[in-house]
């Protein structure tokens, strides 16, 4: 009886889910609850800021719960795909990081980082953080696609 064929394509999903729910949940305890740099949406209003907060931490529990019984089932039916896991969970969480920090930081304004003079130092660690992440999910990627190619010749 032959194996299952791994599936990518889903595999890289529900690790892309974890790693985006996984980063949300560090923004939102580090950064919103422990550090009190900023909510979610910035307001005038102290319980509209908090609901706000509510909202991302429902948000990254859902993505959390997907992505995990993604990948249970995933391994249930024998059809993940080990070297994509890693991978899709750096892409997940840099991904996470760089769209909050151009689109919710910048373009959209709902929160800067953190409320100093000078945002810039705070906003090349943030944005440049997600960039790394981003930048070594790519590469391990681009190993296990190697590696799946490899193994399919064989």
């Amino acid at each position: 009886m032959t194996a299952p064929a791994p599936d990518v394509r889903r595999t890289l999903l529900a690790a892309i889910l974890l790693g985006i729910g996984f980063m949300a949940a560090i923004d939102e305890i580090i950064f919103h609850q422990l550090l009190v740099w900023h909510h979610f949406v910035e307001s005038d209003s102290t319980v509209a800021a908090i609901i706000s907060d509510g909202v991302l931490h429902t948000m990254e529990l859902v993505l959390l719960v997907t992505g995990a019984a993604m990948m249970l089932r995933l391994h249930e039916t024998h059809h993940h795909a080990p070297g994509y896991r890693g991978p899709g969970f750096l892409l997940g969480m840099g991904g996470f990081q760089v769209f909050d920090g151009i689109v919710d930081h910048k373009l959209l304004g709902l929160h800067q980082v953190r409320y100093v003079d000078n945002l810039i130092v705070y906003d090349l660690a943030w944005n440049g953080a997600g960039i790394a992440l981003l930048a070594v999910g790519y590469v391990l990627l681009q190993r296990a696609r190697r590696g799946q190619a490899s193994t399919q010749l064989s």
